[in-house]
């Protein structure tokens, strides 16, 4: 187990991710990875269904680092991505202002203003209700997502890029708010990595 953080996530945002690791892995392989995480507290005992800051950010970058125990850096790379996404549509697509996404009004915006409003939403999610300040910026092309102080990254060290379940949050958020589209999304700079914050680039063209 890493040392705590002191910061948290509320106990709603870590059981979506705890609904989307049995989803992708199921109740099994959420217990391994649970075990392996050192967090065995939780093993058929979910976080509640509350908005109580209590989900420690180390808690959250020891499950990552299971995944890639139990699944190789590669494969741990792949399975975050799947649960990053299977977390947004378990519950953050119904998340504060994310639920208007599915209003008509929204729907008709031009594409590239639903993304904008789509990413803008989901970071004050993470600023308003959690530990996790996040931004969007309007880059070259694109966007730049850049949160503070991950909690995917908190306390380890990487040579690459660490936050792969966020890449996957943001990639579904993405296609939600497009209604299909798929979009590039590259995490450029780590906490992991010796960098002072995370960022990701997003493109503003859909690649499918």
């Amino acid at each position: 187990m890493l040392e705590l953080s002191g910061l948290y996530y509320p106990n709603r945002i870590a059981r979506y991710f705890f609904l989307a690791m049995d989803d992708v892995m199921g109740p099994n392989g959420l217990n391994v990875v649970l075990s392996l995480a050192g967090l065995d507290r939780y093993i058929g005992n979910l976080p509640p269904d509350d908005l109580a800051k209590q989900f420690d950010f180390a808690y959250m970058a020891s499950l990552n680092y299971a995944l890639e125990e139990m699944y190789g850096i590669r494969g741990g790379r792949g399975m975050a991505l799947r649960v990053g996404r299977a977390s947004f549509s378990q519950g953050l697509r119904r998340f504060g202002a994310l639920s208007g996404v599915a209003h008509p009004a929204f729907r008709n915006l031009p594409l590239e203003e639903r993304c904008d409003l789509g990413l803008r939403a989901l970071a004050d999610i993470f600023t308003n209700f959690s530990d996790q300040a996040s931004s969007v910026q309007i880059s070259d092309n694109g966007y730049l997502f850049t949160v503070n102080t991950s909690p995917m990254a908190w306390g380890r060290i990487s040579d690459k890029p660490v936050c792969h379940a966020l890449v996957g949050i943001l990639q579904e958020c993405l296609r939600w708010v497009s209604n299909g589209h798929e979009f590039y999304v590259h995490e450029t700079a780590c906490l992991a990595c010796g960098d002072g914050h995370c960022e990701f680039k997003i493109n503003n063209t859909p690649i499918g």
